[in-house]
C-alpha cells in the first residue's frame, strides 16, 4: 500500500482549519500532518517535516498567501492548493496564485444542502490528490491513490444519451475546436490560446474550476491572446476568433441550429465527479458537430474526457492528446490514449499548430 499524502493546512480561521482537517482525514489515502494559522507558523512546521501538499488561504495576517506562495515556489517547491472564498477580489487574487505556481484552486466548503456539502468534500479531496500527483521542479514519484467513492461516479449519460445517429452535418467549411483540461490546464490553455491567430475557428473549453473563478480566468486570457476569450453564457454562438469557457459549476453543451453552433448551460449532476465535465462537452460535440470538430484533451487528474474523446473520434472528428512530458498531471490524456481515443499525441507547444492545419 502506498504512503498517505501528507497535507499541511494553512488558514487563519480555526473553524476552517478544523473543517478541512475533518474532511481530508476521512479519506484513507490522506493524512493531515498539521495546521497553521499563518505562513510563519507554516514555515516553522515545514522546517520540521515537508508535506506532500499545502492547502493555502490567500488573505491571512502577518503575511498574505501570495507572498508565501512565491517564497515556496522559489525556495522549496511544494504542490499548493489554493482554498479561497467567493469574493470578486478573491477570485482575481486566486487566478494570480495560479500564475505563481499553485496547481489547484477550489472554494472554501460552506454550509448548504446535503448534496452541496458532499460535492464540496469530493472536490477538496480530489484537489489534494491531483496536487500530490503534479510534476513540479522538486521531483517526487507518487502513486496516484484511488479515490474513495462517496457517491456513484456518473457518466455523461446523466446529462445526455450517446448519439448513434447523424445529428451533425456531414461537412461544413467551419471547424469547432473543443478542449478539456484540469490540473495544470490554466497554464496549458494560456500557451495554446496565445499561439492562435485572431481568425482561428471557434473554440469551446471545459477547464475544471470552481464557480465565480472562470470569469476572472477568461478575462485574464482575453487580455493575453489575439482571440477574444469569455466565460460562456447560455445561447452564445461559437464564432471564429473567440473561445468560450464553461462557467464553473455548470456543464457546457455544444448544439447546432442549421449552420450555427451555439452553447447551452446545464446544471445537471456531477459527471466523472466534475461539473463542468469534459465528457459532457465532448459527447455533445460528437452528436452535433461530428467530423467538423477537433477535440483536444490536456493535462489533468482522473479520466474525465477520455470516453468523450473516443466518441469524438468515432464520430469522425480529429482528436489530440497532450503528451506525458508536458503535462503537469498525465491523467486525463493517459486514459484517453489507453482507449485509443487520441488520433495524435503532441507536446503542448505543438498542439495549436496541428489544430490550425486540421481546420482545412
Amino acid at each position: 500500500m502506498s504512503e498517505k499524502i501528507k497535507v499541511l493546512i494553512v488558514d487563519d480561521s480555526a473553524v476552517v482549519r478544523q473543517t478541512l482537517a475533518e474532511i481530508l482525514n476521512t479519506d484513507p489515502t490522506i493524512e493531515v500532518m498539521g495546521v497553521a494559522a499563518d505562513p510563519y507558523f507554516a514555515a516553522s512546521r515545514i522546517a520540521r517535516e515537508v508535506p506532500d501538499v499545502i492547502t493555502l488561504d490567500i488573505e491571512m495576517p502577518r503575511m498574505d498567501g501570495l507572498t508565501f506562495l512565491r517564497k515556496i515556489m522559489t525556495q522549496h517547491p511544494i504542490p499548493v492548493v489554493i482554498i479561497s472564498s467567493l469574493t470578486e477580489t478573491g477570485t482575481e487574487t486566486a487566478i494570480k496564485a495560479l500564475e505563481y505556481g499553485a496547481v489547484e484552486i477550489i472554494t472554501k466548503p460552506k454550509m448548504g444542502t446535503k448534496e452541496f456539502i458532499e460535492e464540496s468534500k469530493i472536490r477538496l479531496r480530489d484537489a489534494v490528490k491531483a496536487a500530490a500527483a503534479a510534476k513540479l521542479s522538486r521531483k517526487k514519484v507518487i502513486v496516484q491513490p484511488k479515490s474513495i467513492e462517496v457517491k456513484p461516479k456518473l457518466s455523461a449519460d446523466a446529462i445526455m444519451p450517446k448519439s448513434h445517429s447523424g445529428d451533425a452535418m456531414i461537412k461544413t467549411t467551419e471547424k469547432v475546436i473543443v478542449i478539456g483540461a484540469s490540473t495544470g490546464g490554466t497554464e496549458a490553455l494560456r500557451v495554446f490560446l496565445e499561439a492562435l491567430p485572431a481568425d482561428c475557428p471557434g473554440i469551446v473549453i471545459v477547464q475544471h474550476m470552481p464557480e465565480h473563478f472562470t470569469r476572472s480566468f477568461a478575462e485574464r486570457l482575453d487580455q493575453l491572446c489575439k482571440i477574444s476569450v469569455k466565460e460562456a453564457t447560455n445561447n452564445d454562438t461559437v464564432i471564429r476568433g473567440r473561445a468560450l469557457i464553461a462557467p464553473g459549476n455548470h456543464h457546457l453543451i455544444l448544439k447546432r441550429s442549421g449552420a450555427r453552433y451555439y452553447v447551452e448551460i446545464n446544471d445537471g449532476p456531477l459527471v466523472n465527479r466534475h461539473r463542468p465535465s469534459v465528457d459532457v462537452l465532448f459527447r455533445s460535440t460528437a452528436k452535433y458537430a461530428g467530423n467538423n470538430a477537433v477535440g483536444v484533451i490536456m493535462t489533468g487528474m482522473g479520466d474525465d474526457g477520455a470516453r468523450g474523446l473516443l466518441e469524438l473520434r468515432e464520430a469522425g472528428a480529429h482528436t489530440i492528446a497532450q503528451d506525458e512530458k508536458t503535462c503537469i498531471v498525465f491523467g486525463m490524456p493517459k486514459e484517453a490514449i489507453k482507449l485509443n481515443a487520441a488520433e495524435t499525441i503532441l507536446p503542448l507547444d505543438k498542439i495549436a499548430e496541428k489544430v490550425l492545419k486540421l481546420q482545412y
